[in-house]
């Protein structure tokens, strides 16, 4: 990877494995607009960027070195080895499968995927929201709480924007005003969320230090969190790797390219711990991405 600083914008070259439409739009964030092909703007870690991809060409609009070294650098997860991964990925399925798998392909379209290093309390929030919602409604929810409760972020091409509220603005809203904001039957989970934080029930710190399995159980702690958004969770922001969150659209691609018939949750995560171990997570948003794009649903 290349870094060099033009102007005020930082421009990377020679990535391995970064597509940022993949990326955004995989389904692993919310708080983004598409602006034009491969050119987004998005809010995370209470910074505003402005990117654009062309080719392998990589532009952070109005970004100096200190924000892209202290702020985007870990977000985009740009100092690890993705082509290592995907390729352990493809030999040991082969492996344990004694043939050569399905998951080539899938890796091959979907290659530039980079997980996210997500903030906890926006990405626990975000995927409490996400329960029975499609992505566009779920960026529009992420979108209002963020404008009605959160600190101004910047202004692009004459739009403002803004960061997620803090866990303490949060939880002072009350049921029918997270109501209003359309989070649905979703609005008493959030403000759960926000009182275990707030009393020591449940700790970024404990939770970064402890296993996928162990961190999904204290997630589940929380009033409506139950495997899958606890999964994702810990994946998305918790550095949990070896997370392998299991919805409808994993369920179906899984059956598909493995199984060849309905196969319960549980027997699918043992076979996905078997086959892709501690990278579990990254093959996860491999064929979740395929999967959506095949219309599994």
């Amino acid at each position: 990877m290349k870094i060099k600083q033009e102007n005020n914008n930082i421009i990377l070259e020679e990535v391995d494995s970064f597509d940022i439409e993949q990326i955004l739009e995989c389904g692993q964030c919310f708080h983004f607009d598409k602006l034009e092909e491969k050119e987004y703007v998005l809010v995370a870690k209470d910074h505003l960027l402005h990117i654009k991809q062309v080719g392998e060409k990589i532009t952070f609009y109005d970004t100096d070195e200190h924000t892209f070294e202290t702020v985007w650098r870990s977000y985009f997860d740009l100092d690890r080895d993705y082509s290592q991964i995907k390729n352990w990925l493809i030999e040991n399925e082969k492996r344990v499968l004694n043939q050569n798998g399905a998951l080539e392909q899938v890796i091959i379209e979907k290659s530039g995927i980079r997980i996210l290093n997500q903030d906890f309390f926006e990405t626990l929030i975000s995927f409490i929201i996400s329960q029975n919602k499609q992505i566009p409604h779920i960026k529009q929810i992420v979108n209002t709480l963020s404008i009605k409760y959160g600190e101004p972020a910047g202004e692009i091409n004459a739009k403002e924007y803004y960061c997620f509220p803090t866990i303490e603005k949060l939880s002072k809203v009350s049921d029918s005003e997270m109501r209003l904001c359309k989070t649905g039957f979703r609005a008493p989970y959030i403000l759960n969320a926000c009182e275990k934080i707030l009393d020591g029930t449940i700790k970024e710190e404990s939770l970064l230090n402890c296993s996928f399995r162990q961190a999904r159980e204290e997630l589940m702690q929380i009033k409506g969190v139950g495997s899958k958004v606890a999964s994702c969770v810990a994946l998305f922001s918790l550095s949990k790797r070896d997370a392998f969150p299991i919805d409808v659209w994993i369920k179906r691609i899984m059956e598909r390219i493995y199984f060849e018939k309905e196969t319960p949750k549980s027997e699918i995560e043992q076979f996905a711990d078997r086959i892709y171990g501690e990278y579990g997570g990254y093959a996860q948003q491999y064929l979740f991405y395929y999967a959506r794009d095949l219309g599994l649903k």
